[in-house]
């Protein structure tokens, strides 16, 4: 048997894998066509250990391990596809592109949380300006406003 063969025939599994990976919409079939990714490595790696004739069959062992790898990825992707589809209600890729992280500086307005030691810096320069005394008491560190001393009896 020549080795053409089962190379072109590898070469054509990655050929349709990975137009199945480039083209699809569909979470699961993305992933199968993965699949048919490394199925076609694994009959490169069968077919180049059979035409060596190595005596370790390294290649049928690297299959082993390839197959190993890709059972764990399989196991692992479906459960990410199954919970993102529970809680989306698609597997549709284009519409989980919106679950995307944004820029935290987008969302908030723009509030910073006063520092104590700040909101005295910010006093006496108003004083220094010519401004009125503040109202003394503390910066609330959520809403970053000073609140009136409270009187202690």
């Amino acid at each position: 048997m020549h080795l053409a063969y089962p190379a072109v025939l590898a070469a054509l599994l990655f050929c349709v894998g990975l137009y199945g990976v480039l083209a699809r919409r569909n979470a699961i079939l993305v992933l199968m066509s993965v699949e048919l990714m490394l199925n076609a490595v694994n009959l490169n790696l069968v077919a180049f250990d059979v035409w060596l004739r190595d005596t370790l069959h390294s290649g049928q062992a690297l299959t082993l391990f390839t197959i190993a790898i890709a059972a764990a990825e399989i196991g692992i992707g479906l459960a990410i596809v199954l919970a993102v589809y529970r809680n989306r209600g698609t597997s549709d890729i284009d519409r989980l592109r919106d679950t995307a992280e944004t820029d935290e500086a987008e969302k908030l307005p723009d509030t910073a949380e006063t520092d104590p030691a700040d909101a005295d810096a910010d006093a006496d320069a108003d004083t220094d300006a010519g401004g009125t005394e503040p109202t003394p008491g503390r910066v609330d560190g959520k809403t970053g406003k000073t609140k009136k001393a409270e009187a202690t009896t």
